[in-house]
């Protein structure tokens, strides 16, 4: 009787029996993805060529711009050290030209006095009085001409001794002038304008 109340080992339910799952095919979907991916890189490559050589083109065209610009400024640098050279030369000969105008101008000017001089030098059983009155005429001329010239004499007795236009060559003891001042005056000094051409010579006082 107990064999008969034995029981049986329960079987496992329909639905909890596991088949034997299939391999999953994971090679062919990874091929498939990179087959598609590469096309896809090599679609952007080709669409990438035309924008490379416009941006190639625009470089060359950039290029050449520059170039034309960097000739250009070439150009305008000769042109302007050309100008300067002829400029540096013609204001050279401006300036050698008012040098020789000035010169002949105070030749000029001169050129009566030292007429007066060869007359009075050439004349014959003159007398000293009339010798004399010849050369007062001519320095009186002369001053004339200096002041046509704007040339102006200094250097007088009495007036204060100036180092700046004035050359002490000694000193001496004169009565009537104050210490400092000029007390004999060996060659006079001329000035053109406000510019000493030659300082006064002369002797101060004690």
């Amino acid at each position: 009787m107990a064999f008969y109340n034995r029981k049986k080992p329960e079987e496992p339910a329909a639905e909890e029996v596991k088949k034997p799952s299939e391999p999953v095919r994971e090679e062919p979907a990874k091929a498939e993805t990179n087959e598609v991916g590469g096309k896809s890189e090599e679609k952007k490559e080709q669409a990438d060529v035309p924008a490379l050589q416009k941006a190639l083109e625009a470089a060359k065209s950039e290029a050449e711009k520059l170039k034309g610009d960097l000739e250009q400024l070439n150009d305008v640098k000769l042109r302007l050290a050309a100008e300067y050279d002829n400029f540096r030369k013609r204001s050279q000969r401006e300036k050698d030209a008012i040098y020789s105008d000035a010169t002949a101008s105070t030749v000029t000017a001169l050129l009566p006095v030292i007429d007066n001089v060869e007359r009075a030098l050439s004349a014959e059983n003159a007398s000293a009085e009339d010798m004399r009155k010849g050369v007062e005429m001519i320095n009186t001329q002369a001053q004339q001409v200096f002041e046509k010239l704007n040339v102006t004499a200094f250097g007088a007795v009495g007036e204060a001794f100036d180092p700046n236009i004035h050359h002490c060559v000694g000193t001496v003891d004169a009565e009537g002038v104050e210490s400092g001042a000029i007390a004999l005056v060996l060659q006079k000094g001329y000035k053109l304008g406000d510019k000493v051409i030659r300082p006064a010579m002369v002797q101060v006082a004690n």
